[in-house]
C-alpha cells in the first residue's frame, strides 16, 4: 500500500514539474500593471475612490503623499490577503480584509506623523479613509482572494499607479489653472466665489 502511495506522489511531482512556468513579466503580468493606467483606470473608468481623489487634490504635495500611501497599502494588502487566501473562512473574509487594511493604514499614519507631520495634519481624515477605499477593498475581494502572490502584487501596484496618476494630474492642473494664479485676475479673486 505504501508503494502505491509513493508512486502516486511521484506522478504528481512529475506532472507539476512538466508544466511550464510563467515568466515574472509575461504578457499577462504586464497587463496587470498597464491595464489600470488607462483602459481600466479605477477612478476614470470604474469611478471608484473619487471622494479622496477630489478632496486632496488642492495641492500637489499632499496628493503625492496620499498616492504613495495608497500604493503601499494596496500592494502590501494584496500580498497579505493573497498569502492568507486559503486560510480565510468565507464568512469572515471581509472582516479579515478590513483588519489587514486597517493595520497597514495605521502603520502609514504613524510613519506620516513621524516624518511629514504637516502633511499628516493636512491629510488627517483622508488617510484614515483609505481603510474603506473602494479601490482597495474591491481589489482585495475581486483579485487577491483568487490569485497568486506575484499577480496580486502586480495588480495592487497597477491599480495604485492608476489612482496615483489621476490624483497627481488633477492636483497639477488644479494648482496650475486656479483663477487667482491667472494674470488677468490679480487681486479681485478673493471676493469671487471661485477663490
Amino acid at each position: 500500500m505504501a508503494d502505491v502511495l509513493e508512486k502516486k506522489e511521484e506522478a504528481k511531482d512529475l506532472l507539476v514539474d512538466k508544466q511550464p512556468k510563467e515568466p515574472l513579466f509575461s504578457k499577462k503580468n504586464r497587463k496587470l500593471l498597464n491595464d489600470p493606467l488607462n483602459d481600466n483606470n479605477p477612478i476614470t473608468v470604474q469611478v471608484l475612490g473619487i471622494c479622496s481623489a477630489l478632496a486632496i487634490t488642492v495641492k500637489l504635495y499632499p496628493a503625492l503623499v496620499m498616492s504613495i500611501s495608497v500604493l503601499f497599502v494596496m500592494a502590501a494588502g494584496n500580498v497579505i490577503v493573497s498569502l492568507m487566501r486559503n486560510f480565510i473562512p468565507n464568512r469572515i473574509r471581509i472582516i479579515v480584509q478590513l483588519v489587514v487594511v486597517a493595520s497597514l493604514v495605521a502603520l502609514v499614519d504613524q510613519v506620516l506623523k513621524a516624518f511629514v507631520y504637516d502633511v499628516s495634519k493636512e491629510l488627517s481624515v483622508f488617510v484614515g479613509l483609505i481603510i474603506t477605499n473602494c479601490i482597495i477593498m474591491g481589489r482585495l475581494e475581486a483579485f487577491a482572494l483568487g490569485n497568486t502572490v506575484w499577480k496580486s502584487f502586480l495588480d495592487g501596484i497597477g491599480n495604485a499607479f492608476g489612482y496615483a496618476w489621476i490624483l497627481l494630474a488633477v492636483a497639477f492642473f488644479q494648482r496650475t489653472f486656479r483663477l487667482r494664479n491667472l494674470v488677468w485676475f490679480p487681486n479681485y479673486t478673493r471676493c469671487l466665489v471661485f477663490s
